[in-house]
Order: structure tokens, then sequence, then C-alpha cells
């Protein structure tokens, strides 16, 4: 918590605010709009709720297909089966981390030979990094198929100087717990087109038609989010940059110790970007660093050290078994080999040096020790 997060506390309970809606719901969705240059936003309770209503907003139904990233959390995708739509996975290239626009071409182009487009795009951006949007709006602007910008994680990233999240027809972001920001839980749906974003409003408040009795005409969703941890928002909001530095200072910090080490590379930051670095993230190549990334992660959890896993790809979920994919080229499957050889490290922004200092120790103690084995091995 940044610790004014109280004041807007008790404004809602001292003016008995406390429903899903109010004065700090109407001023977040006002200042994150103006914070990232979107015309409008509406709050919500999750970045799961903002994916869905965004569907929901582009006529996402059954039948239909949607592509995907697949290098991602499974919330990303689990609105495409919410609208019983059919969800396309695209891999990663290796400059981001995140959709490879090659692999999407190709998913396009057979599309097109099927007739069968998809209805939207949902590109992620992963762990804070800006895909590579000017490809990725190229070619979905040529098939004029919108983009749906999961940018849950990328909150305060620019790519271009433009805020992550406004590149597509709609951009979602999520305040939950682990985030840059929390709201303990909720998220945001943003977007240019204002109309969308007053239907979105709509549906997420169970799409009550507007008459003195209870009425609807719609399917809605109960959706919004609470004037208390609206209020919340704003706080964490008013701190969202000192947060990103404050994240960029700790990826620096392994950058400076780690990234000399062979067979370790840290995730890219792409030209002309600027990441939150909400996750410090690397790989862990094993042939050159002679020790794969199931060990380290074994020899920081002996030192109660919480690191985990890059996100297991959509497309090797079993919920997901038997969905389409398209790998980045024929000979390189990128998102499966970042599930295999990547490590998220604790990445907190209040992450002290001292403790930083026994993670990249512990990485270290582990490769200099199989480097030692293997002179011994070898002589």
């Amino acid at each position: 918590m940044s610790g004014h997060e109280q004041k807007y506390i008790n404004e809602a309970f001292e003016t008995n605010w406390i429903a899903p809606l109010g004065p700090n719901v109407d001023a977040f969705e006002k200042e994150i709009a103006e914070y990232v240059g979107a015309n409008d936003a509406v709050a919500v309770n999750s970045g799961t709720a903002a994916i869905h209503l965004a569907l929901s907003l582009l006529d996402v139904n059954k039948g239909d297909i949607v592509f995907c990233s697949s290098l991602t959390f499974v919330a990303s995708a689990n609105p495409i089966i919410y609208q019983r739509a059919e969800p396309v996975f695209i891999d990663s290239e290796p400059g981001t981390w995140n959709m490879s626009p090659q692999a999407l071409e190709r998913a396009f182009h057979e599309a097109t030979n099927e007739g069968r487009l998809p209805k939207a795009v949902i590109v992620v951006n992963l762990y804070g990094q800006s895909a590579k949007m000017d490809e990725i709006l190229s070619i979905c602007n040529h098939y004029r198929v919108p983009i749906i910008e999961d940018a849950a994680e990328s909150l305060g990233s620019t790519f271009k100087g433009r805020a992550s999240g406004t590149f597509g027809k709609f951009g979602i972001f999520s305040f939950n717990g682990n985030k840059i920001i929390t709201t303990s839980g909720g998220g945001m749906l943003i977007s240019n087109d204002i109309e969308a974003i007053k239907k979105a409003r709509f549906l997420a408040t169970q799409a009550r038609d507007p008459a003195p009795h209870y009425q609807h005409s719609n399917i809605g969703f109960n959706y919004r989010m609470s004037n208390i941890l609206a209020g919340i928002g704003r706080a964490q909001l008013e701190v969202l940059d000192d947060r990103v530095e404050a994240r960029r200072v700790v990826f620096e910090r392994y950058y400076q110790e780690l990234a000399h080490l062979s067979g370790l590379h840290l995730m890219p930051e792409l030209e002309n970007t600027r990441s939150n670095r909400w996750l410090t993230a690397l790989i862990i190549n094993e042939e050159e660093a002679g020790v794969s990334a199931e060990e380290i992660l074994r020899a920081l959890t002996l030192e109660n050290i919480e690191a985990r896993p890059v996100w297991k790809p959509l497309h090797m979920q079993p919920i997901f078994q038997g969905t389409r994919y398209y790998q980045h080229s024929n000979s390189e499957n990128i998102s499966e080999y970042l599930f295999k050889s990547g490590i998220c490290l604790p990445s907190g922004s209040n992450l002290e040096v001292e403790y930083q200092s026994k993670v990249i120790n512990c990485i270290k103690d582990v490769i200099n020790n199989n480097s030692k084995e293997r002179d011994v091995i070898h002589i």
C-alpha cells in the first residue's frame, strides 16, 4: 500500500458510498483514462471481466474464432470460452516473448483460405513488455479484425511513447493483488470508443434498462467495481510511476549481476519501448549454463525463495487440448522453449537489496558449483 488509501476509503464510508458505484469509481475511471490517454474507461471487478466485456461488445459468439497469445495466464483466453467461441493460439517471438507477427500472419492466411476470419485478436503484453504492435496492428488492420490489448501486466509501460493498452479497439488492465498497482481485485476496460464504453458500463451492471422498475432486455453481468476498492485504486495510481521506477531498478540490479553469466538471458526490452518490468524474467540455456531452469528453481526453493516458471503456454493446457496453434516458424516453437527454460524472479516494488542479493548469490552458486563439477569431470 502507498499509505494514502485510507483517505479514499474513509470518504467512501463517511459518504455511505459502499455499493459498486460512487464518486471513487467515477474518479478512478477518469484518472486511468487520462493517465493512458484513452477517451473513456469502465472499472470492473477483474481484468478477466474486462476481456469478457470486450468480446461481448465485439459480438463474439458461438462458432466464432478468436486469435490469442499462447504464452499467457489462462484468464486471457477463458472469456473466449464464456462466449462459446473457439480460441486459436499464436506463438511468441524471441524479441519480446509476445505474439509472433510471423505466426499471426500465417494464421490469418489460413483463416482467409478457409473463409473464416477471427472476430478478434487478443494480444498479451507479457510481464510488462509490449508486443510488436506496429507489425501486429498492420496485419490486423489489413484483415479488418479488431485487437483487444491485454495489458493486465503492463500498466505504466509504453511503446514508442504511447501507453500500453491503447493500441487496440479495447485495452484491459488488471488490479489483482500481484499487479504493479492493486485494488486487491479489480480491472479496467478502456477504449477511444465512448459509446462502446457506455454500453460496457450498462452490461457490467446487469444490463438494467432505463425504466422505473427492474427490466432487462439484454443479458448482463455483475462486473462493477466497488466504491471502496476504487478508492484504493486512486491512491495506488498516484504512485504508479514510482512503482515502475522501483521495478526497473530491481531489474537493473539483476541485469548487472547476472547478465554476464554464461547461458543466462534476461527478458529483452524492445527498442523504443519502456517496460514496467512487472516481473524480472530470464531464460537459462542449459547447454551454455550447464544447469537447467528446474535445477535453479529447486535451489531457490531450498533457500525459501519463491520463484516460478514462466506461464505454461495455453495450447499445452489440458483444457485446451486439441486447439489449433501456430508456432513462430517450422523449426522454432518459442513459447514452449520459454516455458521449459524460463524463470520469474522475486521482483516486488519493495524488494530490499539484501534479499535481492540473496537471490542473486543463490543463482551464482548453482552455476559456479555446476561449472566446477564439469571442470572436475573434464580433468
